[in-house]
């Protein structure tokens, strides 16, 4: 199934996609897609409504595409969690999982605009498979564990401004938290619909150009490794995304290759998962 939310910025309404790409509003159901909905076997609930016809249909033409998931609690990132990805950058392949948050208000819809900070010169693009927990996770036993706590998978665009990030601190924060810096979506696809996550292509374009092409089977740590990892230090409420890194391909690990600019254009995808579509432009 694959959830969505559309209508202007604050003003969006849930959805679920259907077949032969009809959309039926869950109002009904819940006021939004979030982690009360998560938690509460919300999923379900839209799966068995839209299965016996008792959504009504809406007429989406035109309409602006959310977020698919409304005021994430927390976003946690991974970084440097494909081999080529670090090898690009320079870094060493690391032992445990690179962990940082980055500010939840930086998600945006998957075709908005995304603003590039004042002052900045290394405005960089990251296609990332991003998870949305649906049920608490706090000290899993094992990674195996993991895929009962995933309410779903969708899309990340981890804008970061690469100076801001790796020469003005010695955090990551002031590259990864700049405002609309986390396009998220289009979908919030469930986890009956994603057969293996190790096992999705990853595509990022620039302007039409092939940025990166990678697949989540090169990941150092797979998805159900780190929810497990990731519980064992902060509890994963409903409603947390968790960034699980991006493959090479990035500007920061391609001399010669230019950040972004305004005017530029971004197109990811991930198989099975949507598209998105980004114009850059000054803030």
């Amino acid at each position: 199934m694959k959830l969505l939310r559309i209508g202007a910025t604050g003003e969006e309404i849930p959805a679920v996609l259907g077949e032969g790409g009809r959309i039926f509003a869950l109002a009904e159901l819940t006021g939004d897609i979030h982690g009360a909905f998560l938690a509460t076997g919300g999923t379900d609930r839209a799966a068995a409504a839209l299965a016996a016809g008792q959504l009504p249909e809406v007429d989406a033409a035109g309409l602006r595409i959310g977020a698919p998931v409304a005021r994430p609690g927390k976003l946690v990132c991974v970084g440097l969690n494909y081999r080529d990805h670090a090898a690009e950058t320079g870094a060493v392949v690391p032992e445990r999982p690179v962990v940082f948050m980055k500010d939840p208000a930086t998600v945006v819809g998957p075709y908005d605009q995304v603003l590039i900070p004042r002052g900045s010169v290394k405005t960089d693009w990251e296609v990332e498979l991003a998870v949305v927990i649906g049920r608490e996770a706090r000290y899993l036993a094992s990674p195996d564990e993991a895929a009962a706590h995933i309410a779903g998978y969708t899309i990340s665009n981890d804008v970061s401004e690469r100076e801001f990030q790796l020469e003005y601190s010695s955090q990551w924060d002031l590259g990864k938290s700049c405002e609309t810096f986390n396009p998220m979506g289009p979908w919030l696809v469930t986890p009956d619909e994603v057969a293996d996550p190790q096992a999705l292509g990853l595509r990022l374009a620039v302007n039409g150009e092939t940025r990166q092409a990678g697949d989540t089977k090169n990941m150092i740590f797979e998805v159900g490794y780190l929810v497990w990892y990731l519980s064992q230090y902060m509890v994963l409420r409903p409603g947390d995304v968790i960034n699980t890194g991006t493959p090479a391909g990035v500007a920061l690990g391609l001399p010669g290759t230019p950040y972004l600019r305004a005017g530029d254009t971004v197109e990811l995808s991930i198989d099975g998962l949507g598209t998105q579509r980004q114009t850059f432009i000054n803030a």
